[in-house]
């Protein structure tokens, strides 16, 4: 796929995000935005096809992705520091309000692990198969 057709694909996905962390128009809650935001990339991750896509086109949709969720956060690598936040205590206490199941939040934890820290967490992967 090029990059207009995976953003075809997208855009319906990043515009029920953006109008669901909505607060008051035009305010975005951007804890919110970040928990959503790092649930498409988790799933996008597991399972491209559900979006349209194939797993050789996560490179450029990471890129579209960013892209959009800069300009509602201000943040150059949004979908990493969506992570980084889901690492935090405020993400916590986010995903907490959000009442996330705990399979949910163990997804989210497992991406952050992968994506902040992918030596540890493959030592961690190591660990766990030889178990």
């Amino acid at each position: 796929m090029n990059a207009t057709d995976i953003e075809l694909a997208l855009r319906p996905i990043l515009d029920e995000i953006e109008k669901r962390s909505v607060l008051v128009d035009p305010f975005v809650d951007k804890e919110t935005y970040r928990i959503y935001l790092a649930t498409l990339w988790s799933n996008l991750v597991l399972k491209p096809e559900e979006a349209g896509l194939l797993e050789e086109d996560l490179e450029a949709a990471h890129d579209i992705i960013n892209i959009q969720a800069h300009q509602v956060l201000g943040e150059e690598e949004a979908i990493t520091e969506s992570f980084r936040f889901i690492n935090s205590r405020p993400g916590e206490k986010a995903m907490e309000m959000a009442k996330l199941s705990k399979t949910h939040k163990e997804l989210l934890a497992y991406f952050s692990s992968m994506i902040l820290d992918p030596d540890g967490h493959k030592r961690w992967m190591d660990e766990v198969r030889k178990k």
